[in-house]
C-alpha cells in the first residue's frame, strides 16, 4: 500500500512528544532497531522504500513471520522518507509502533522482588538517556525510574541512541522524590554527588536504587532529600587537576559497573 499524504503528515508529527501521546504511536528507524523492538512492541505500520525492500525483504519476512500484510506495509519514495525521517541520512525503513501502556509507580513500589534499579532526575539530553539505557541493558538492570521532566524515552533521538535497549529496559516516569522516599523504606537509595563517599570504599548492596542527576545541575535539592546514601566517583589520583565532573552517561556506567563488580565478587 502506498504511503498516503495523511499518513505522511501523521508520521512526521511523531517527532513531537505531545503528538506521540495523543496518537499513541512512536517511530523507530533502521533495521537494527527494528530487530530489537519488533518482539516487544506492537507494529502499526512498516514504512519502506522499494530499494530497501529489494535488499532486505527476505530478512523482513523472517522478522515478522511472513510477507507483511498490505495494510501493514507502506511504500514510500526516497524523498518521502527524507521528509518523515529524523535522520540526516534515512536508512530506508521505519517502524511505527504503538506506545505501551504506561507503568504506574505504584506497581514498582508493590513489587515483591528486589533488584538494582536506576533513577534519573531531569536528564535532558537524548544521547545521555540513550547511553544510560544501554548501560542498564548491558548490566542487567530492567527498570529505570525517571522524573516527569526527564526527556521522553520514545523521542527519535533517544530511540536511536538506545540501540534497541528499550526492548529489555522499562522506563517508568514518576514523581521521583516521592517515589524514592517510599522505596527508601525497603531498600537502599544511593545518589551520585561531588561530596559523597568514595564509591570504591563505600558499602554497596546488590539491590537498591542508584540516582543520577541532571547534566548541568546534578541531583535536585528535592530529590537529594530522598537520597540517604551519597556516593562520589573520585578522580585519579585524587586531588590532581581534572575536569569538574563526568558526563552523566559515563558516570552511570562507572557507578553501575562498580555495583555489579561487588556483587560478582561476593557470589
Amino acid at each position: 500500500m502506498r504511503l498516503s499524504a495523511s499518513q505522511r503528515k501523521l508520521i512526521g508529527s511523531l517527532s513531537s512528544a505531545r503528538k506521540r501521546r495523543q496518537e499513541g504511536l512512536f517511530a523507530a528507524e533502521g533495521l537494527r532497531t527494528l530487530r530489537e523492538l519488533l518482539p516487544s512492541f506492537r507494529l502499526r505500520w512498516l514504512v519502506a522504500t522499494q530499494a530497501w525492500l529489494d535488499e532486505n525483504g527476505r530478512e523482513l519476512e523472517l522478522l515478522i513471520g511472513g510477507h507483511p500484510a498490505d495494510d501493514l506495509l507502506l511504500m514510500a519514495h526516497a524523498d518521502e522518507m527524507q521528509r518523515i525521517s529524523s535522520m540526516s541520512t534515512p536508512q530506508g525503513v521505519m517502524g511505527i509502533f504503538e506506545l505501551p501502556a504506561p507503568v504506574a509507580a505504584d506497581d514498582i513500589l508493590q513489587q515483591e522482588g528486589r533488584e538494582l534499579m536506576l533513577a534519573l532526575d531531569r536528564v535532558q539530553d537524548p544521547g545521555n538517556l540513550g547511553t544510560i539505557l544501554r548501560v542498564a541493558d548491558w548490566f542487567g538492570i530492567h527498570t529505570v525510574l525517571a522524573s516527569d521532566d526527564t526527556v521522553d524515552v520514545f523521542s527519535p533521538k533517544v530511540l536511536q541512541a538506545t540501540m534497541g535497549a528499550l526492548a529489555r529496559v522499562k522506563v517508568v516516569y514518576c514523581p521521583l522524590s516521592a517515589t524514592l522516599s517510599v522505596l527508601a523504606n525497603t531498600m537502599p537509595v544511593y545518589g551520585t554527588f561531588l561530596d559523597g563517599d568514595n564509591i570504591y570504599q563505600a558499602q554497596l548492596s546488590a539491590a537498591g536504587v542508584i540516582v543520577m542527576g541532571n547534566e548541568g545541575n546534578g541531583i535536585s535539592p528535592e530529590v537529594a532529600a530522598a537520597v540517604p546514601r551519597r556516593l562520589r566517583i573520585p578522580s585519579f589520583p585524587e586531588g590532581a587537576p581534572a575536569v569538574e565532573s563526568l558526563n552523566v552517561g559515563t558516570a552511570a556506567a562507572v557507578t553501575v559497573a562498580e555495583f555489579r563488580r561487588r556483587t560478582a565478587a561476593e557470589m
